[in-house]
């Protein structure tokens, strides 16, 4: 039969790996060192949250934590997209933390746009993609928007023409028209988002997309693509042969 000891023993087993914090892990397994090593690619969305939480709760590592607030949201979109409110009401969070996050979203979509405007909009699919995803993909309404561009494929300026409902947005290509030529833009890039996450196109989308097509042909101006932005990798008509 055990005896006293036996089981404060075992107790104290119990509470050193509840306690056992990340600095306690292999240096390759911690997730910030693990970054250094191997890049943000090998991180799991646990892992990098972890990073951007730096610290856990009470008997949890901050992994830990990060993985109990991604099945609370139910997504890292769900989280990253989660107003003020919502986002505080969770243990580990609150408005500082909800600030620090917004900044970090922030500079992604700064950084995203200070890389198109350098560069040609069509040699950098990945970060035009990346960037309209990152101005349109937390919405829970859909909203269109147009990428200006010059006669080098270079970024005059990205517009939120049109919000609509969860259901659709009423598009007009005649105020499409008039900012393009506002802006003296020689092509265009449309964007617009599917809050229900399914990025495939419906047949509205290719049908207003024909329209803004046949509308600026007349101007002389250009639609280089129309992308849809859901969950993954947003939807490209250029690429799938549809313009």
């Amino acid at each position: 039969m055990a005896s006293l000891d036996d089981f404060f023993y075992a107790y104290l087993i119990i509470v050193k790996e509840i306690l056992l914090s990340i600095t306690d892990w292999p240096e390759q397994e911690r997730p910030r060192e693990k970054l250094l090593m191997r890049g943000s690619a090998a991180l799991t969305d646990a892992e990098l949250l972890a990073i951007f939480l730096r610290t856990g709760t009470r008997g949890k590592t901050a992994v830990d934590l990060a993985k109990e607030l991604l099945q609370d949201f139910g997504s890292l979109k769900a989280l990253l997209g989660a107003d003020c409110q919502r986002f505080c009401q969770s243990l580990g969070l609150g408005t500082a933390k909800y600030a620090q996050l917004q900044a970090v979203l922030e500079m992604a979509r700064r950084h995203f746009i200070e890389v198109l405007q350098h560069s040609d909009a069509l040699s950098s699919p990945e970060a035009t993609q990346a960037y309209l995803s990152a101005q349109l993909r937390g919405y829970n309404y859909e909203v269109f928007a147009c990428l200006f561009l010059d006669n080098k494929h270079r970024i005059i300026k990205l517009e939120e023409l049109f919000r609509g409902t969860i259901d659709g947005a009423s598009v007009y290509p005649r105020e499409v028209a008039k900012r393009a030529l506002h802006h003296n833009a020689a092509a265009v890039i449309f964007a617009h988002n599917h809050p229900s996450g399914v990025s495939e196109p419906s047949q509205a989308d290719k049908q207003i997309t024909d329209k803004l097509k046949q509308a600026l042909m007349l101007l002389d101006i250009r639609v280089l693509d129309h992308f849809i932005i859901g969950d993954g990798i947003p939807y490209s008509f250029a690429k799938h042969g549809l313009l």
